[in-house]
């Protein structure tokens, strides 16, 4: 049976509605409060730490440049053979990431690894976009009177070297996908995180994951796998540094709003009708793709079955710097006249 109590709409509690209420509306301006209070904290704290770790590093001495376009481009070359290379980052990275890989191919050929915009050591100029970091690879080619090289792109960088081809097939020589298969996949921060990430948060964040040994070491370790050389302080200054110098941190937010470099299924699937050399090599424990990536990816651009490094994961350049060179020099061998 229902009371007349309950029937009037009084709580079966006992406790009057308007003191209900009474108490919601207490604890909502507590949480109010609490959550202003910490909005404050975390303000207060992120100008002060933004103005304690304002210092810019420099970059280290004896970088080589080129101009390319509106960008001035820091590379790296080893070697002086007769056949060149051209050797492609991928996001976080820099020329530097090569320098494992680089010396055995330069045993035979003459071996370049620049600098993307937005990356490394090269002049930070937006818009970070597949279209400005392609027409910077075409100016290298250009600036460097590069004759029909391999190109040799990296993770997101296996998008640039694939529209670099695309738009100019007949400067390439040859083409490989290293880890990457080149398509846009809409990476970066939600729209949400990118409106609540503004100054000074975001450079507060940034910062703290630069200034981390530790967060540095985990990630390369998470990447790389347990054939990596272990970083130490020099290793982990090769991946800070570049995000320490002026402007860093402006073309990092610029990057992150445009998303990891990638180009459309149906642009990549061009690459079919271009008559080009081509090869796919991926590490075979890579998480960063779907375990089936390597062999769709070959598909997609008309090239033989990859080839999948067994134990390697993402930086097959620095894991397994003699599977990949092989790899490379295969293609290399193949390279068009």
């Amino acid at each position: 049976m229902i009371g007349a109590e309950e029937a009037a709409g009084a709580p079966v509690d006992g406790t009057p509605a308007p003191r209900r209420r009474s108490r919601v509306r207490r604890w909502l301006r507590r949480l109010a409060a609490a959550v202003a209070a910490l909005i404050v904290a975390a303000t207060v704290f992120s100008f002060i730490y933004n103005a304690a770790t304002a210092g810019r590093a420099r970059p280290p001495a004896g970088l080589t440049y080129v101009r390319t376009g509106d960008l001035m481009t820091r590379y790296r070359v080893w070697g002086s053979g007769s056949s060149p290379i051209v050797l492609v980052h991928g996001a976080a990275e820099s020329a530097d990431t090569w320098a494992r890989l680089a010396p055995l191919l330069a045993r035979d050929h003459r071996v370049y690894a620049i600098d993307l915009d937005g990356a490394g050591y090269t002049t930070r100029r937006g818009p970070y976009t597949v279209d400005h970091q392609t027409r910077q690879l075409l100016a290298f080619l250009d600036a460097m009177r590069l004759d029909r090289p391999v190109l040799v792109g990296h993770s997101a960088g296996a998008a640039i070297v694939a529209e670099a081809v695309l738009r100019a097939p007949a400067r390439a020589g040859g083409l490989l996908l290293l880890d990457g298969d080149a398509l846009a996949g809409g990476a970066g921060p939600p729209a949400v995180l990118r409106h609540l990430l503004i100054p000074p948060y975001r450079i507060t964040l940034l910062r703290m994951v630069v200034h981390s040994d530790w967060l540095i070491r985990e990630i390369y370790s998470s990447q790389c796998g347990p054939a990596c050389p272990r970083l130490d302080a020099a290793g982990v200054d090769v991946w800070r540094r570049p995000y320490e110098v002026a402007g860093a941190e402006a073309g990092v937010w610029g990057m992150l709003r445009n998303g990891v470099a990638g180009l459309p299924a149906r642009r990549l699937e061009l690459l079919r009708g271009v008559s080009l050399p081509k090869a796919v090599v991926y590490g075979a424990d890579d998480h960063v793709f779907a375990k089936t990536s390597a062999a769709d990816t070959a598909r997609r651009i008309g090239a033989p079955p990859p080839t999948l490094i067994p134990g390697a994961r993402h930086l097959t350049m620095i894991s397994s710097p003699g599977e990949v060179a092989r790899a490379v020099e295969g293609l290399a061998a193949r390279r068009r006249p």
